[in-house]
């Protein structure tokens, strides 16, 4: 037996039930990353056609970050290549200005294209949503 204690307990635990709890532990942070690897434009999408002025990256990651702090989204450092590529991709366009602070900030703002992407991409989105919680539901008339 192993005693596992926390804030306010301790349990007990054999080898192959804490062998179990890891192995879960590992694959459930295997999939939240592959989740979050394909949700992540959607998100920044959306939060940028819900700001009304430009955002620099760490502004958007602290944003995303106080929305549900129990669900780490996606980490800060990955946070960036996914702005280059919607950059890339007409999506979202952005500049430089000089910070008070530190260094440069680069500020983004979503397209005309990035408002009709986050159009198509919620509907694909409200679809697989729908359809996964079908499944998961246990409805047999999929």
């Amino acid at each position: 037996m192993i005693k596992i204690k926390n804030k306010s307990e301790s349990t007990d635990f054999t080898w192959e039930e804490v062998i179990t709890l890891n192995l879960t532990s590992e694959t459930s942070k295997k999939f939240q990353k592959e989740l979050n690897s394909g949700t992540a434009s959607l998100v920044l999408l959306g939060v940028l056609d819900r700001s009304k002025d430009p955002m620099y990256g760490y502004q958007i990651a602290k944003l995303i970050e106080a929305h549900d702090e129990s669900v780490q989204m996606m980490k800060q450092g990955a946070l960036y290549p996914v702005l280059r590529s919607l950059e890339n991709s007409g999506l979202l366009e952005s500049h430089v200005d000089p910070s008070v602070s530190g260094p440069p900030r680069r500020y983004y703002r979503i397209t005309k294209a990035g408002h009709e992407t986050l159009k198509a991409w919620a509907q694909i989105w409200d679809q697989t949503k729908a359809f996964v919680d079908t499944i998961l539901e246990g409805n047999e008339n999929v």
